[in-house]
């Protein structure tokens, strides 16, 4: 009998807290919405999503799911990120609050089209 391929982002995703599971699970779905040409791959033990190269990596943690690499864009968007920069400006969204998906998507395609491309 065939053995079944695991998907490497699935079993990161079963191995986090089980309070961080459904955000990752939401996290991948808004980011394959968002940049739909790319694809997923583990890079520094890290869910990852490229398009000809790698554009984003997302991990959960203790206490909040990190972003990375740090993004730039618009002074819109900047400032719309400003609560969530870490030391080294790579973001850190808190699992005890409310995920802001949306602008989880909009950093997506900022990213995709400014290290993806």
């Amino acid at each position: 009998m065939p053995r079944s391929v695991s998907d490497p982002i699935d079993d990161y995703i079963a191995a986090a807290a089980p309070m961080a599971q459904p955000v990752l699970r939401r996290i991948r779905a808004v980011v394959r919405e968002a940049v739909p040409d790319a694809t997923e791959t583990i890079s520094y033990r890290m869910p990852s999503l490229k398009v000809r190269k790698v554009f984003l990596h997302f991990a959960a943690f203790k206490k909040h799911i990190g972003i990375y690499p740090p993004v730039k864009g618009s002074a819109t968007l900047q400032a719309r990120l400003e609560k969530y920069r870490g030391p080294k400006g790579n973001l850190q969204f808190p699992l005890d609050a409310p995920m802001p998906y949306a602008l989880i998507a909009q950093v997506a395609k900022t990213l995709a089209r400014d290290f993806g491309r």
